[in-house]
């Protein structure tokens, strides 16, 4: 069995700072991948470097929480802040989806807006992924599935990190964290693989990048990618040229334009080459 690997880089549209990475990354580097945010400030620019870039593959970034909202907000009011910003509290907005068919319907609206808003791009729809990794929720799968399969939705990323490759990749680094995160989140995924199979849809079997977000230097990159498992692997990372201000700016903590780093360092695809890895494409997979 072969090792294929999709680099992906989410938030593309939220910051013409994410926007000039991904195009670079793309460009110089082993990005093959990355997630459109339709209602982000600058996705008018990440749609015109997409079409320009015919063999970057780009899929839907569905937000939910924690980022721009595509709906008005008179139609989805429990989901926005007074500002009309998609609301940050995602456990709440979790558990309110599964007590209220009212709070369901909101979320249909706001998912239908997105993939409108993604049809009208003109871009083909390589694949769908989720802010904060929020289609792991049982509902907004189902919703997603729903939505998005009759307007050619064929794949979708399922975010789960094996624990092995994981710690290996880093070192030991957070192994507790590591192994927590596998446990807890392992029922979710093998709800969305059934899911996926059942609809004729495909994805990835393993997904790296989850437990260190903002944090990917050219080393952990090159370890991560030395520590893939068989199979086919998405590895997803937040590049930037540098940070931005405002309300949807990244953690302080953040080092975005080091994960561009990692992502163009001719030793990055020197390490696919040496350990048989073949980059591909959502795309690929169907």
């Amino acid at each position: 069995m072969t090792r294929r690997l999709i680099v992906t880089a989410d938030d593309f549209g939220l910051s013409m700072e994410v926007n000039e990475a991904v195009e670079e990354a793309h460009r110089k580097g082993i990005l093959t991948s990355t997630s459109l945010m339709t209602a982000g400030p600058a996705a008018e620019d990440a749609i015109r470097r997409a079409k320009r870039l015919p063999d970057l593959g780009v899929g839907l970034h569905l937000a939910l929480y924690g980022a721009p909202a595509q709906a008005p907000a008179d139609a989805i009011p429990y989901l926005v802040t007074p500002a009309g910003d998609l609301d940050g509290r995602s456990t709440a907005t979790g558990v309110a989806m599964t007590l209220s068919s009212a709070v369901r319907r909101q979320v249909h609206r706001e998912v239908e807006a997105q993939f409108r808003a993604y049809r009208l791009s003109g871009l083909p729809i390589g694949h769908l992924d989720g802010h904060w990794h929020c289609h792991q929720h049982p509902w907004i799968l189902g919703i997603a599935i729903e939505v998005g399969k009759p307007l050619g939705l064929r794949t979708m990323r399922i975010p789960y990190e094996p624990v092995r490759p994981s710690v290996l990749a880093a070192k030991g680094e957070g192994w507790a964290r590591r192994i927590a995160h596998a446990a807890s989140h392992w029922s979710l995924a093998a709800h969305m693989r059934r899911r996926l199979k059942v609809n004729g849809m495909a994805s990835n079997d393993w997904f790296f990048g989850k437990n260190d977000a903002g944090h990917v230097t050219p080393g952990l990159l090159q370890q991560m990618i030395a520590a893939l498992p068989e199979g086919v692997s998405e590895i997803g990372l937040h590049p930037a040229t540098g940070p931005w201000s405002g309300d949807h700016a990244p953690p302080p903590d953040w080092q975005a334009s080091g994960e561009l780093a990692a992502l163009i360092d001719p030793d990055t695809r020197a390490a696919c080459e040496a350990n048989g890895v073949r980059l591909c494409r959502f795309d690929d997979l169907v």
